[in-house]
């Protein structure tokens, strides 16, 4: 199988590679990310002390006592379209692409 590719305006052809996983040890949970996915693919949570996962609601500080610390969770997986913008700018170096095979 090859990789899903595309041809540019300039002839160049580029592979998108789409976020396939996210490791949650290195998280930080700055949110950095997810300012800039235009795609809906992230969803910023927080993980409590018995390490499961809950949503967190920005706008609500009251919030901050349900959780020990804020880590990105991969949403919708489906709306990514490859740019890796995510990757860019995570000073952890969290995430993992990878090309979608056709």
């Amino acid at each position: 199988m090859a990789a899903f590719s595309v041809t540019l305006p300039s002839g160049e052809i580029w592979t998108p590679k789409f976020v396939s996983s996210l490791n949650q040890d290195t998280c930080i949970g700055c949110a950095r990310c997810v300012k800039v996915c235009a795609n809906d693919v992230l969803q910023l949570a927080g993980i409590t002390e018995d390490g499961d996962i809950v949503v967190v609601d920005p706008d609500n500080e009251d919030d901050d006592e349900e959780y020990e610390r804020k880590v990105m969770t991969i949403s919708r997986q489906v709306n990514c379209v490859g740019c890796q913008a995510c990757s860019k700018v995570c000073p952890k170096k969290c995430y993992t692409h990878a090309p979608v095979e056709v």
